[in-house]
């Protein structure tokens, strides 16, 4: 990864955007990818998108779907002493909320931190039993002597927070961060349009989404899906790298870390688009995994799919290990292997092409 690409996905990663509060990091992305852009346009949630023209006018549109928020947290509840109550915003997990430093987001842009309480292990009772906390037991110190305290930094209930953690090399190709989920694949999709922009124009045209709100059930997906209604779509989205100590792999499945990114089969994942990554994959010489998806993917493929009469999808993921945590590990192999696989599909994607089912 070269200095640029570097200092935009470091950028994207420390611009909090939690669920229903995604448009800093959006006017990020947005600030980047329009350099390669014919168009660019934002909805009334949030939901922005950037579109680059084929060769064909009337040929076939792919959009390339990634969602733009990430887990995060909520005040509802201040303290006469000054401490902060919190309630997830997504799937944010208690069991890890202690002693984790946090930030704030409050009146006029004010940045308020602060830490998630850890009681001390010499006075806290039965140990020996002890389960992870409830969120009803978590609170944050900012460091406030009352109530008026914390009013007057800026804070009251209902503004948002997230882990206060920034990326981390731990070696190579291997960085750490909170919101790799989903960011990684907004800063994907930007990559992949500064390659078509930057080499031969395709035949197709590419809608390029960041959409909002899939921590809380893909509605922003929902909405952008039955707007532009493509002829087909790629959902991207992190998945569990299921090579860490603990995991049962015949549950779960193998996914590495560093062997590629996977391609999703079943349910939402329409078979003759599958081949097609698949082919290219192999064409390219780019390491692919497989997962399988029996009912539903967990991703906004499942919202995108079922628009109006139906959106041909498939969903290709880049492996994560401790998903909704602030340690997230991703392999910037596996990101450029993405990268490379959709901008090679892309350009072999002919203005014709009809991804329907026959008798």
């Amino acid at each position: 990864m070269d200095g640029k690409h570097q200092a935009f996905l470091t950028e994207l990663l420390n611009t909090p955007s939690p669920t229903g509060q995604e448009m800093a990091g959006q006017r990020k992305w947005a600030s980047y990818i329009e350099n390669f852009a014919d168009s660019l346009e934002c909805d009334a949630y949030g939901n922005t998108w950037a579109t680059l023209n084929g060769r064909v006018e009337d040929g076939l549109k792919i959009m390339l779907e990634a969602h733009a928020d990430e887990i995060g947290f909520m005040i509802n509840y201040i303290s006469d002493e000054g401490f902060l109550s919190i309630v997830p915003v997504g799937g944010s997990d208690a069991a890890i909320t202690r002693g984790k430093r946090v930030i704030f987001y409050g009146d006029d842009g004010a940045e308020v931190k602060g830490v998630i309480a850890n009681t001390a292990i010499h006075l806290r009772k039965d140990l020996g039993s002890e389960k992870a906390p409830k969120w009803s037991e978590v609170f944050v110190d900012i460091g406030a002597k009352d109530k008026k305290a914390v009013e007057a930094r800026g804070l009251r209930v209902g503004h948002f927070g997230v882990y206060d953690y920034e990326p981390l090399e731990l070696s190579e190709n291997r960085l750490t961060s909170r919101a790799i989920d989903n960011r990684i694949s907004g800063y994907i999709l930007a990559r992949v349009f500064e390659n078509l922009k930057q080499g031969e124009q395709p035949q197709v045209s590419t809608y390029v989404v960041n959409a909002i709100q899939e921590e809380i059930g893909g509605h922003g997906a929902t909405m952008v899906s039955y707007r532009l209604f493509p002829d087909v779509a790629i959902c991207f989205d992190v998945t569990h790298a299921t090579d860490t100590p603990g995991i049962d792999k015949k549950k779960h499945g193998e996914v590495k870390l560093g062997k590629g990114p996977t391609v999703t089969h079943g349910t939402a994942n329409h078979p003759l688009l599958v081949q097609r990554i698949v082919d290219i994959a192999k064409r390219e010489q780019i390491p692919l995994q497989h997962e399988a998806s029996s009912r539903y993917t967990g991703t906004d493929t499942d919202s995108i799919y079922t628009a109006k009469t139906g959106i041909p999808s498939a969903l290709i993921s880049i492996p994560l290990r401790y998903m909704h945590s602030p340690v997230e590990i991703v392999d910037l192999e596996d990101v450029e292997n993405t990268i490379k696989l959709v901008t090679a599909l892309i350009l072999d994607l002919k203005p014709d092409e009809v991804f329907e089912q026959a008798l």
